[in-house]
């Protein structure tokens, strides 16, 4: 029997301005992910997809129901463990001008490092096989000011990785990529989702290559209710 590792029930979604106000942006949501598995979420632009992928991350709070992470509540998780269980993929780039592309892949052992940050030869392990597995090693060194769009997220998705994460979150991941490095992520996260049995949902305009690609699909029309098939 094929078990769910996350689990929205009766999850509504918005924002609280203040105390008393409260932006409704999508009600209801009844979603499951399951290992091994790719899920795309679609949806126009407004219509609350980064709004659920940060909800769904512990990021921000529901405006009702809950996001169980296997039989936890993500809220009722410790930042640290939350992390060894699930990893985010923003669509923001990050400000790392100086840091080389193992050093950021590096920062996904901080769950399993002590205070100090000293990665273990486990570590060290972990971080050149999340490098492998997407096709970077030969980037290690590199420094990510000198990589294009499409190798700094390679990058991006192996620290994710190195964080050992039972279900992988991605918001917009091939947002500023050509069609061919589009559909080469694509084509990797669905591998990825195969060998390593982590479920991996991500969010994407791009309707034709979420078709072909994800095992299912998410609909978020701007007001709901989610559609899931």
């Amino acid at each position: 029997m094929n078990i769910p590792v996350l689990q929205t029930y009766q999850l509504t979604i918005g924002y609280r301005p203040t105390r008393r106000q409260q932006v409704l942006v999508c009600p209801a949501i009844n979603a499951i992910l399951y290992p091994g598995e790719l899920v795309c979420l679609i949806g126009p632009n407004g219509a609350g997809k980064s709004t659920l992928m940060r909800t769904l991350a512990g990021m921000q709070a529901p405006l009702e129901g809950t996001v169980r992470l296997g039989e936890d509540e993500v809220r009722d998780l410790p930042p640290r463990e939350l992390a060894r269980r699930l990893s985010l993929v923003l669509t923001e780039r990050i400000d790392a001008a100086g840091m080389r592309a193992i050093e950021l892949v590096a920062l996904g052992r901080q769950p399993y490092t002590s205070w100090i940050g000293d990665l273990s030869t486990q570590d060290e392990l972990v971080i050149r096989h999340a490098l492998q597995q997407v096709g970077a090693a030969e980037l290690a060194d590199r420094l990510l000011d000198e990589l294009s769009d499409g190798e700094r997220q390679k990058v991006m998705i192996a620290r994710a990785l190195a964080q050992e994460p039972v279900v992988m979150l991605l918001d917009e991941p091939t947002a500023f990529l050509d069609l061919p490095r589009r559909a080469e992520i694509m084509a990797m996260l669905r591998r990825l989702a195969r060998d390593t049995g982590r479920a991996i949902l991500l969010s994407t305009h791009d309707l034709e290559l979420a078709l072909r690609s994800a095992d299912r699909v998410w609909l978020l029309p701007k007001g709901g209710p989610l559609q899931t098939g």
